[in-house]
């Protein structure tokens, strides 16, 4: 997707999709799927209120990538790396909501390129770390369920990561 096509979707990005009243269960599941098919060098941010389930979400997403656990947030110590049983892509876990600037993410020293990385509250700093990313936006709709909104951001490819994860949304 060319910056053309981010100016013309009005919201700086192209929605995937928009899942409506997912569970813990739904969200998990989702989790695993996306975890089977990332790989070194895909950026996702996670937006969404506290509890709506970011970290619930990162887990699963660990779970599919057969990352060293337990995946906690790393709210205090804004990184943690996990790295793959496997042989896969290690896992990058940020949570940037204490983050002022562009210079204290670049402090984080993170391995963008060489792992799969999530960043929690991590709207304002995507641009610094990846060309393309996709954005999924938990927003609760009760006490136990939520929508999920996906929405892809960059230039992408024929096998660009929003590809990928639009394949994983069916």
């Amino acid at each position: 997707m060319a910056a053309a096509e981010d100016a013309a979707s009005g919201d700086g990005g192209r929605t995937l999709a928009q899942l409506e009243n997912v569970d813990e269960t739904r969200l998990a599941a989702l989790g695993r799927r996306l975890g089977g098919m990332l790989r070194a060098g895909d950026l996702i941010i996670l937006d969404g209120p506290l509890g709506a389930g970011k970290t619930t979400l990162t887990r699963s997403i660990g779970a599919g990538l057969g990352v060293r656990g337990p995946v906690t947030s790393p709210t205090f110590v804004l990184a943690r790396t996990h790295p793959s049983l496997v042989g896969g892509a290690p896992l990058v876990h940020v949570d940037a909501y204490r983050l002022r600037s562009g210079l204290e993410l670049d402090d984080l020293d993170l391995d963008v390129e060489g792992a799969v990385t999530i960043v929690e509250w991590g709207h304002d700093w995507a641009r610094l770390l990846a060309d393309d990313w996709v954005e999924i936006a938990l927003t609760p709709t009760s006490g136990t369920t939520r929508t999920v909104t996906v929405t892809a951001h960059g230039a992408g490819g024929a096998d660009g990561l929003a590809t990928r994860v639009e394949s994983q949304l069916v």
